[in-house]
C-alpha cells in the first residue's frame, strides 16, 4: 500500500485499483476544529480535480477533490471531528475505484508532500 499527497492537501493510499482518501494533518491545522463535511454521492463518477465534497470548520471551508467514484465513509459524516482526532486513518473521507492509475505519477510522496507543505 502506497501513500500519495495532492497540492491540496489530501492523502490517498492506494491498494491495487482503490484509493482511501482523506485531508492531511497540515489541511485539518489550517482548518481547525472540522464541524461538518459534504460527502461525495456514492457511485457517482468525477474527473480528477472535480470538487466533490466540502469541509467546513470553525474557522473557514474547504473543497474536497476526487478524480473517479467512490464509496463514502458513513463514520466521518455522523462524527465530522474524525477529521481532526484522526486524519490519517478513522477520519478517512471517501474510498475510489480509480479510473486512471497513471493519474497517481503526479502525485507526491510524503517527502516532496512534507517539503511542500512546509512552505504552504
Amino acid at each position: 500500500m502506497s501513500i500519495k499527497y495532492t497540492e491540496d492537501h489530501e492523502w490517498l493510499k492506494v491498494d491495487g485499483d482503490t484509493a482511501i482518501v482523506g485531508i492531511t494533518h497540515h489541511a485539518q491545522d489550517a482548518l481547525g476544529d472540522v464541524v461538518f463535511v459534504d460527502l461525495p454521492e456514492v457511485g457517482k463518477t468525477y474527473a480528477q480535480k472535480e470538487t466533490a465534497g466540502v469541509v467546513e470548520s470553525v474557522k473557514a471551508a474547504a473543497d474536497v477533490y476526487m478524480p473517479v467514484s467512490g464509496e463514502v465513509n458513513e463514520a466521518l459524516r455522523a462524527d465530522p471531528s474524525l477529521a481532526n482526532t484522526d486524519p490519517l486513518n478513522a477520519g478517512w473521507f471517501f474510498k475510489v475505484n480509480l479510473s486512471d492509475a497513471s493519474q497517481l505519477a503526479a502525485l507526491m510522496d510524503e517527502t516532496s508532500y512534507t517539503a511542500f507543505s512546509a512552505n504552504a
